[in-house]
């Protein structure tokens, strides 16, 4: 099928990247009964018809030689995301080496339609690596704002470090995204990594918002088809911190569940109801689709997140896809989280990643990893704190043993890839995750329950949410209070575990060198307030060579 990404180019080549499986919006849907839930996915716009670029731009998954750009341009008034409506309209582009854009060294067209929702991407190539530059987007007349985005080192080049921003889990209604501003404020990353939930597929008011629906998102019910994926997607891309960190650096994101459904597994999810919703595998289509459109991300492979990117001969990311290929997470009388059957990852994935992990001649391999591979036993949690904890993992709030939305529930995969790094004496696998809410850092033991005695083949590096709820949240404390109980107990019952904090938002900000990768996690004042101011509060490192965990105490 002909995408609907068409382009020219000049300078350098474009290649324009779309989703394989299209569904095209039909003018004839954008009724009367969605133009109020689709418009509300837009700012503030004067009543005209010349083209505006009202979702910001973006650029992501930085390679030596190149970087994706992405944008949406609304070519008429009536065009608002999710639509299906509007004329195709030509989308040209610039990459100059300075803000003011006088020394262009590539530039190109690509033409916008309503099959792809209006979105553009310009897969730009020949640049130089390691090198900052400037891109702008122009369509009839209007010119996009300039943004800033930044190569990847040669893949033989001598690094001396790299610094990336980590977030996830930016649900809308429960606070503003001061985490993205504070990350914009910054000027310094080479890029900022996305772990997962990005977007949040729930109605108004039925999410982790303590209550108070701070600002409601878009469309008002929960989304369900590749027209509601597209409004909510929109609605996320006018939030002006968001904007802001994606023209100040590259993203290099990958997906988790709430990008489809609460709890997403390969045949369906807990946020799911076959019949009175439509079937799984419609609304998992519509919802990679408009990812894949709304997001400045690759496809390595079709309809898939994971892929592998190099930063020189410091460090490569292996990035993860933890919800297509996953066999459905094990329930009361649903089998057992040891069944070999069962997998997280599925075995191609799988392969892949131990492949190249194996394989990496770099002295670090990041892995992107939405759910969190470290063992997690409860403890002698009291029950006041068991049940929230449970609510905010998404299981049954009597008998809770592990999460079995995690690693935990798929122990083989675990155990395959945790004896491969042993076996293979790979050394320096750091796994960054998001998704729990919390954060955390932690050594990765090949068997926990001797551990410390026995070996540790890994660490992992957990980073707490943007905005949605952790367990003072649902326990409805003040801050610090919830944490100060459990995590001595958490920290008891996992002798692997450094440090947890269960109570707090932010972000964290990777630095790595040869001897060592850092972990500084920030947290912000209040979620639901626009100004949110930010802190430092902990930093974790792991010193080349150790696969341990240990606590440093300054930020980089």
């Amino acid at each position: 099928m002909t995408s609907p990404y068409r382009s020219s180019e000049s300078a350098h080549p474009v290649n324009s990247l779309a989703p394989r499986r299209r569904t095209v919006v039909k003018a004839a849907a954008a009724t009367a009964v969605l133009a109020g839930p689709l418009t509300a996915a837009l700012p503030a716009r004067a009543a005209t018809d010349a083209p505006a670029f009202l979702h910001g731009l973006a650029s992501g998954d930085p390679l030596p030689d190149g970087v994706l750009l992405w944008t949406r341009v609304t070519p008429t008034t009536e065009a608002i995301p999710g639509s299906g409506l509007g004329p195709d309209t030509e989308v040209s582009w610039t990459v100059a080496t300075d803000k003011a854009l006088k020394n262009i060294v590539a530039k190109g067209s690509v033409t916008a339609t309503a099959a792809s929702d209006h979105t553009v991407k310009a897969d730009v190539r020949g640049l130089e690596p390691a090198t900052d530059y400037w891109f702008q987007f122009s369509a009839g007349g209007t010119d996009s704002p300039v943004a800033r985005t930044r190569t990847a080192p040669a893949a033989n080049a001598s690094v001396a470090g790299l610094r990336f921003g980590v977030v996830s889990c930016a649900n809308w209604e429960a606070g503003y995204f001061s985490a993205y501003r504070h990350l914009a404020a910054r000027g310094d990353l080479d890029a900022w990594l996305h772990l997962g939930d990005y977007i949040y597929e729930y109605g108004t008011g039925q999410y982790g918002t303590r209550g108070t629906v701070v600002r409601q998102h878009a469309p008002a019910h929960e989304i369900l088809t590749l027209a509601d994926y597209r409004t909510r997607h929109a609605k996320y891309k006018t939030d002006p911190d968001l904007q802001a960190l994606h023209v100040k650096a590259p993203v290099i994101a990958i997906w988790d569940d709430h990008e489809f459904a609460n709890d997403a597994w390969s045949g369906g999810a807990e946020n799911h109801t076959e019949g009175t919703e439509g079937t799984w595998a419609a609304r998992q289509a519509a919802a990679k689709q408009a990812y894949f459109e709304w997001m400045p991300v690759r496809t390595a492979v079709a309809g898939t997140t994971y892929r592998r990117l190099r930063f020189g001969k410091l460090a490569d990311l292996s990035l993860l896809d933890l919800r297509s290929f996953r066999s459905q997470q094990v329930g009361v009388g649903n089998g057992s989280v040891d069944d070999p059957d069962r997998t997280l990852t599925g075995r191609a994935q799988l392969d892949w990643l131990k492949a190249g992990l194996k394989a990496s001649d770099t002295t670090w391999r990041l892995v992107g990893n939405s759910v969190m591979i470290s063992p997690f036993a409860i403890g002698s949690l009291s029950a006041d704190l068991l049940k929230p904890l449970a609510k905010l993992l998404g299981l049954p709030q009597e008998g809770l043993a592990l999460n079995t939305d995690q690693w935990d529930g798929y122990t083989d995969d675990r155990r395959e890839l945790l004896a491969h790094l042993r076996s293979n004496a790979i050394r320096n696998t750091v796994f960054l995750t998001g998704d729990i809410h919390m954060a955390w850092a932690n050594d990765v033991p090949v068997d926990a329950g001797t551990y410390p005695l026995s070996a540790s083949a890994a660490t992992e590096f957990v980073v707490t949410s943007v905005t949605s709820d952790n367990l003072d949240d649902l326990v409805k404390v003040p801050e610090g209070t919830v944490s100060a109980l459990a995590s001595p107990v958490i920290k008891a019952a996992n002798r692997h575990v450094h440090w947890v904090d269960t109570d707090r938002h932010g972000y964290g900000v990777l630095d790595i060198t040869a001897d060592r990768a850092q972990m500084d996690y920030y947290v912000l004042s209040d979620r639901t307030k626009v100004d949110a101011a930010s802190a430092w509060t902990r930093s974790y490192r792991t010193r080349s060579g150790t696969q341990k965990v240990e606590r440093t105490y300054d930020p980089v």
